[in-house]
């Protein structure tokens, strides 16, 4: 009769862990569409602030296995900045009658963009092995990277699970601490953190919610609070991920 309890316990705490325990993918499906959206603010104490929104559409074109491709495309980019007492502003949806000197002038450098068709292979993990940009365009090749804020262990994961990721650009290395906070029965909650080294040094938080079925994070926030050249400089990044 003991041996029958202890096996009981045995098991239901095994099915237990199963139940709490989950395998993070991306589970593209071919054909579907996503929006998404990044909304990005930077404030370096009065000297500068920044607010700037993208949109783009992304295409799973094929899924093979443990990889995919897909298509990415800008479809908006708004842009508000304040430095040195001028006032910058560009919205990629106003016409050159509705936009000022600055505005024109912003919408030339930034307007190609919105008309780059960006082609990308990822695999399952959330890490983008391939990317090309047609025409080539300085910087949207990094944005595009951008699109990808979490790469997945390769064991399943339980509430208290850890792994980290570093990314590294324009003479930044970022340390990314991922912490499962809570596993339901439709999402996966993450909780962020981590360090800022290189040419600026500081800290990163933040949070993810990623759809439990599709492995697809639908929102996260990141912040920064980094020092670059003796100035303090915030940032954060907020996204959101939605199939049409």
């Amino acid at each position: 009769m003991k041996k029958l309890l202890i096996l009981f316990l045995v098991i239901s705490a095994n099915l237990s862990f199963a139940q709490d325990a989950a395998l993070l993918r991306l589970n593209y499906e071919k054909g579907a569409t996503y929006d998404v959206e990044m909304n990005i603010s930077q404030e370096m104490g009065t000297v500068m602030s920044m607010g700037m929104l993208i949109n783009m559409d992304i295409k799973v074109l094929d899924v093979n296995g443990d990889t995919y491709d897909s298509e990415m495309k800008f479809t908006k980019m708004t842009m508000d900045m304040l430095q040195g007492g001028q006032v910058m502003s560009f919205d990629s949806t106003k016409s050159d009658e509705e936009l000022d000197e600055t505005g024109k002038m912003m919408k030339a450098q930034m307007g190609p963009m919105l008309s780059a068709l960006i082609s990308a292979k990822g695999n399952n993990l959330g890490e983008i092995l391939e990317v090309k940009v047609e025409p080539s365009i300085p910087g949207v090749e990094d944005m595009a990277k951008q699109s990808s804020n979490v790469v997945y262990p390769t064991e399943a994961v339980s509430v208290g699970s850890t792994w980290t990721m570093t990314k590294e650009e324009k003479g930044m290395k970022m340390d990314f601490l991922y912490t499962v906070k809570s596993i339901s029965s439709d999402k996966i909650v993450l909780d962020l953190s981590g360090d800022v080294s290189g040419m600026a040094t500081g800290k990163i938080s933040g949070n993810m919610n990623i759809d439990k079925a599709s492995g697809i994070p639908e929102n996260s926030t990141i912040d920064m609070n980094m020092s670059v050249s003796g100035q303090e400089l915030k940032s954060t990044i907020k996204m959101t991920m939605v199939k049409k």
